[in-house]
């Protein structure tokens, strides 16, 4: 099987149509991505209720915990198939799609399982205290006992469709179940309607999940003959050098979300001795800034298929060519938005909830946040530039260099000296620095490139 078009756009199309081609649906799949984050703290704000608004941000870190999973297997795998359609290998592409599928699938259950076995322990490390554990409680028992396998399936089988070019596909998927979501917030949050709460919130969230499975599997049913994307169980055999290949990019990816995770909860901690109104606060101007954050992950996303067909077939021109123009767009994008975000910080927290205290808390910690922005998208496209070309190494540099060097030690010392409005500043510290290595790193990387006239494979497999 052999699909000219796709062959046409990773190629031929010129640069700048191939780049937006890949990148405007990811790109549009995060901020309806974006959306659905933000409706459950939009629905759940309009209860006027600080307690249920911290709930949501309490359980935050679970759910980014998925990511560690979706970027194990999602991004290994589809980094893998990528650089197999390269160099035409369409049986690894085969085997590659169908081992992710079925590792996360494995997983996502291992997942429920254990947050259910060690809720308690588990409230206790979020920050949740008597006040608010039960609401988190309920968001959670949707979003994460019941909610984890199609969560992590619905990004893991985006990933792979992503791959092979079909980014619209992708994107429908992920989009379809971020609709379905922001329709039924309100109607289970809402007094009007069930009147759940946060509970609520949480239900509609697993429905949508749910959906976007639902569609994948559709989707493949019906281009059957017409996919590299395999997910039968006889395909699911690991071989030495396909498994190396995968967790080569996605355990320094999961690794990356893991401490992500693990700021968010450090920052949560410190959030919560001030109480319901400033954890509100925090997760009302943490999803704000996501928004842009999105954007920048889907055209670093979208590009990394083009990037690994390239380095796979050696094209190491065309390869630059597309990097250098996703940064461009991608720059001038995030510094349009930080000027913006930090003029409007109130009103845009306003939009939330009106409690004068949240707005008052939010507008600060979303300023302080939204300077790190036009940084922030240097280190994404290079992160997204090492998983495509399977050097998985730099990009667990680069995530340990964000959090546990620079994030969470900026976390302590910027608290200690400025209590609680401190800790918007710490994001910023750390992505100045990660930019500054980015460039150095791509620099140094692409100058290797044109020096041994391939993409470093052979280098890299030594290591």
């Amino acid at each position: 099987m052999k699909d000219t078009k796709k062959t046409a756009l990773f190629e031929e199309m010129p640069i700048p149509r191939a780049v937006l081609t890949l990148s405007i649906p990811t790109v549009l799949s995060s901020l309806v991505m974006v959306l659905y984050n933000l409706a459950d703290t939009y629905f759940v704000g309009m209860l006027q209720d600080s307690i249920q608004n911290s709930a949501v941000t309490l359980a935050a870190p679970v759910l980014l915990a998925f990511n560690a999973v979706n970027n194990l297997f999602g991004v290994g795998s589809s980094s893998m198939m990528s650089r197999a359609l390269g160099t035409k290998d369409y049986d690894t592409v085969r085997r590659s799609s169908a081992f992710g599928f079925y590792c996360a699938l494995i997983c996502g259950v291992l997942f429920s399982c254990f947050a259910t076995v060690f809720r308690p322990a588990l409230l206790v490390l979020l920050g949740a205290d008597a006040s608010t554990t039960q609401a988190t409680l309920e968001y959670m028992r949707w979003t994460v006992t019941c909610g984890a396998v199609p969560a992590i399936l619905n990004v893991v089988m985006a990933y792979l469709v992503r791959s092979e070019g079909a980014t619209l596909h992708a994107s429908i998927g992920t989009m379809s179940g971020c609709a379905l979501n922001i329709v039924l917030d309100p109607i289970f949050i809402l007094p009007w309607g069930l009147n759940m709460g946060a509970a609520g919130a949480g239900l509609a969230t697993f429905l949508s999940n749910c959906a976007a499975c639902l569609y994948f599997f559709v989707l493949l049913f019906v281009r059957r003959g017409r996919t590299y994307v395999c997910i039968q169980p006889a395909m699911a055999r690991p071989r030495k050098e396909l498994v190396k290949g995968v967790l080569g990019v996605g355990v320094p990816a999961s690794i990356q979300n893991l401490l992500n995770v693990t700021g968010m909860t450090v920052l949560n901690n410190f959030t919560a001795v001030f109480k319901p109104d400033a954890i509100a606060a925090m997760g009302i101007a943490y999803k704000l800034n996501m928004i842009p954050m999105y954007v920048a992950m889907g055209i670093s996303q979208g590009l990394m298929p083009l990037v690994s067909y390239n380095y796979g077939s050696g094209n190491v021109s065309r390869l630059k060519r597309a990097v250098i123009f996703a940064e461009k767009i991608s720059l001038i994008f995030m510094t349009a938005t930080s000027v913006t975000y930090f003029f409007a910080s109130g009103a845009l927290i306003g939009l939330f909830m009106k409690t004068e205290a949240v707005v008052a808390y939010g507008s600060q910690f979303l300023r302080c946040m939204c300077v790190a922005q036009p940084f922030l998208c240097l280190d994404f496209l290079a992160v997204g530039v090492f998983q495509a070309c399977g050097l998985g190494q730099y990009a667990l540099l680069f995530a340990v260099l964000r959090k546990i060097v620079l994030e969470i030690p900026a976390l302590y010392v910027l608290n200690y000296f400025f209590p609680l409005y401190g800790l918007g500043c710490a994001q910023a510290v750390a992505e100045v620095v990660l930019a500054a290595a980015a460039v150095a790193i791509l620099v140094y990387l692409f100058r290797r490139m044109d020096a041994e006239g391939t993409p470093l494979r052979s280098r890299a497999a030594k290591k």
